[in-house]
């Protein structure tokens, strides 16, 4: 082992040096992709696979070494694929996704052997490392805010959705992503690839690489067990055409014991036969995902191999694993390379793909979208009745028309949620064309039985640049949050524009009376009431046909936020002109009606079916000479103060928040009674601000009735429940 006493700036902190490798003056004394190449020429070329090992073990090395600089990180997962992640990258792709957020510090190492994380000040390996875990640096689990880096990455089960959004918007171009096989159990990442192929037979440039490393987090994967031929049958009775598997095991000379081995332990020779069998596969694999064959390449190769430790215990450090550690000394040690070898690998890098990640990778550019020109609104005359979805749905369709890039997911159905409109414009993706159901393969209305996946592929192809709607029931739209959460929060940091996520949530608790409590969960408004202090996440209510229309319009015009438009598909009377709801969306709520009166109660009323009782409460507190004040919470997000929400750390921030004049011009009386039929969560922007006697009327809990009025009386919203509580207030 030798240390070196010059080195390059961008070897800065790099702890140990090797010796060169046998054979380096044979195959590595010219960098195998040459100068104005964006990748090897033959992936048969034993150069190509002695620089491809080397590859390999830098990435194994800075891994490491990145980690135990903060005893921190997760190594394992990623050191066992390595070769697979520098195949790809030396035969030119370089918009590789995971669904494993452990494989982060394998992908900082990568994004900085490219010089992509110079973009951020990130130089040498020595920043690297300072950097690591750090707030501004490169946080624990991937994230779109690093350069080159092309979604976020943390809870399983998520990436092939990435994958499949970007790979549908550029057909051109491959797009792999690695998989855990203690992420495999997820439920949702083979069905949403199953009907996402259904969908988009001809969209195959997505390639998933199983990571079949015998371990998950803290035992054995529960795939450990399957035989190979059982793992092959498992891809190819999933509708996998083509199933490569490169198995390190096949090429050990150490008689290691288990079915899971290290090919770092290999004699040269048989490392060398090891990489060239995964980058042979890895070649086939990309040109048949690209070729339009549904493709996975499994890499077998034991976690952790290369680094400090096996199996599980590789997979993350403690605090004992610091640069000083026994076993994190001999790792480095094992894997360090050359300072030639490093040059060479810095070169390969920086060329292949043509260039860094951060300028090469799709994401790295605002992805062009049409200009959808003015919205066709039609605004109703107050009192009549209308359906809220449906009126917003027959924008939807216009939309989708004018972008071809557009797509509606839904789970349970658009017709069931009265924007059957939408499929009749737009028509359900289905290898069956029929017209009784509005159904045929070119369609934009995307329908899995999967929240997950309707989320998942509405919200990343919305990450990825285009516009799209996720329609959900509320009660069933829980199942898919945890994306639309993901996407959401990857928004407010990312370094480009995009579209906002926009969702519509109809068939609320209060519509869905006889289907009892199993249809009725409006608590998932707490989980936006939550996220709205996050600084881009907007919850609207529209009160009614012509409120739905502006809100979408508005909607249509965000960037990089969350929008989420809940309204029922019951027929309601028009409350609302388009100019108040325009001022509703900038104020955060519009004054329906007024009622003087020597003391005034005012009700803020969130929700459209809601505002039913609180009008026949008004109605009587009139009759009592009781004025009152009949306020339509619209965008709550508007009603916060500044210091409230974390605005100011969204990337395309939105400061605009009602002015402390202007909500007491709007909310003052002598008593304020929040009324909702979801969440109370959501009314406390106005609780928080309010100075007057106050109170909540909100969802307790389902009950199986005939009507929206008997289960509202179920929780207690009832006319005479909040009359009464109005005139204790005011007392």
């Amino acid at each position: 082992m030798t240390t070196a006493v010059q080195t390059p700036a961008f070897a800065e902190g790099i702890q140990y040096f090797g010796e060169l490798l046998p054979g380096f003056d044979t195959y590595g004394k010219t960098p195998v992709i040459a100068a104005g190449q964006t990748c090897i020429a033959d992936s048969s070329n034993p150069a190509a696979a002695f620089q491809t090992l080397l590859y390999a073990d830098a990435l194994r090395y800075l891994t490491l070494q990145v980690c135990a600089s903060k005893a921190s990180g997760h190594p394992g997962g990623f050191a066992s694929q390595a070769e697979v992640y520098a195949s790809l990258v030396m035969l030119g792709h370089k918009n590789i996704l995971t669904e494993v957020g452990h494989h982060a510090p394998g992908f900082y190492s990568a994004m900085f052997l490219d010089r992509s994380l110079e973009a951020m000040g990130i130089d040498t390996v020595q920043q690297l490392r300072d950097k690591f875990r750090e707030k501004d640096g490169l946080i624990g689990h991937l994230s779109g805010f690093i350069p080159g880096i092309l979604a976020p990455a943390g809870p399983l089960g998520q990436g092939q959705h990435f994958a499949m959004a970007a790979a549908k918007l550029h057909r051109d171009k491959l797009f792999p992503f690695t998989v855990g096989d203690g992420g495999l159990g997820e439920p949702y990442i083979i069905s949403a690839m199953q009907h996402f192929h259904t969908a988009f037979p001809t969209v195959t440039n997505f390639l998933p690489v199983l990571v079949w490393n015998g371990y998950s987090q803290e035992h054995h994967s529960m795939v450990s067990t399957k035989t190979n031929q059982e793992m092959l049958s498992y891809w190819q009775g999933n509708g996998f055409e083509e199933v490569i598997m490169v198995n390190a095991k096949d090429f050990d000379d150490k008689n290691q014991s288990g079915e899971y081995v290290d090919s770092t332990l290999f004699s040269l020779e048989k490392r060398l036969a090891f990489t060239q069998a995964i980058l042979a596969g890895v070649d086939k694999a990309a040109k048949s995902a690209m070729s339009g064959k549904l493709t996975v390449f499994i890499i077998k190769q034991l976690k952790g191999a290369g680094v400090h430790a096996t199996g599980s215990k590789s997979h993350n450090l403690y605090a004992h694993h610091t640069l000083d550690n026994a076993d994190i000394v001999t790792g480095l040690k094992n894997r360090a390379l050359h300072l030639q070898a490093w040059e060479l690998v810095r070169t390969n890098c920086e060329r292949a793909g043509g260039g860094s990640s951060s300028k090469v990778a799709t994401t790295e550019s605002v992805f062009p979208v049409p200009s959808i020109g003015t919205l066709p609104l039609e605004e109703y005359a107050i009192g009549e009745a209308k359906v809220s979805t449906t009126a917003m749905g027959r924008l939807v369709g216009y939309v989708g028309q004018q972008d071809k890039n557009f797509l509606v997911t839904n789970a349970d159905g658009n017709e069931a949620s009265g924007i059957a409109n939408i499929n009749q414009a737009l028509k359900i993706i289905h290898p069956t064309t029929d017209d009784l159901y509005f159904q045929a393969p070119t369609g934009q209305v995307y329908e899995p039985l999967s929240e997950d996946a309707c989320a998942g592929l509405a919200a990343g192809l919305a990450l990825m640049g285009a516009r799209t709607l996720w329609c959900s029931y509320e009660s069933f739209a829980i199942n898919g949050l945890p994306i639309w959460q993901t996407v959401t929060q990857a928004m407010a940091e990312l370094r480009r524009p995009t579209p906002s996520t926009i969702t519509l949530y109809t068939a609320g608790a209060l519509e869905q009376g006889r289907n009892g409590w199993t249809h009725q969960r409006p608590e998932i408004e707490a989980y936006f009431a939550s996220m709205m202090r996050n600084g881009n996440v907007f919850p609207v209510f529209p009160p009614d046909a012509n409120s739905i229309q502006v809100c979408y319009d508005w909607a249509l015009t965000t960037q990089n936020k969350g929008v989420v438009i809940t309204a029922s598909k019951s027929p309601l009377p028009i409350r609302t002109t388009f100019a108040q709801t325009r001022q509703g969306l900038e104020d955060g709520a519009v004054v329906l009606q007024e009622t003087p009166g020597d003391k005034q109660v005012v009700f803020a009323v969130i929700g459209d079916m809601t505002l039913a009782p609180v009008f026949e409460a008004a109605a009587f507190l009139k009759t009592e000479g009781i004025g009152s004040k009949i306020v339509s919470i619209i965008n709550p997000r508007r009603l916060y103060r500044p210091s409230d929400v974390a605005w100011d750390t969204c990337s395309e921030p939105d400061g605009a928040f009602l002015s402390d004049a202007k909500f007491a011009e709007i909310f003052g009386g002598s008593a304020l009674i929040g009324v909702t039929g979801g969440a109370p969560a959501m009314l406390e922007p106005v609780m928080l601000r309010s100075n007057s006697p106050r109170d909540t009327f909100a969802w307790k809990r389902g009950e199986t009735t005939a009507t929206a009025g008997q289960l509202m009386a179920f929780n207690g919203i009832t006319a005479e429940a909040i009359c009464k509580r109005g005139l204790e207030l005011i007392k």
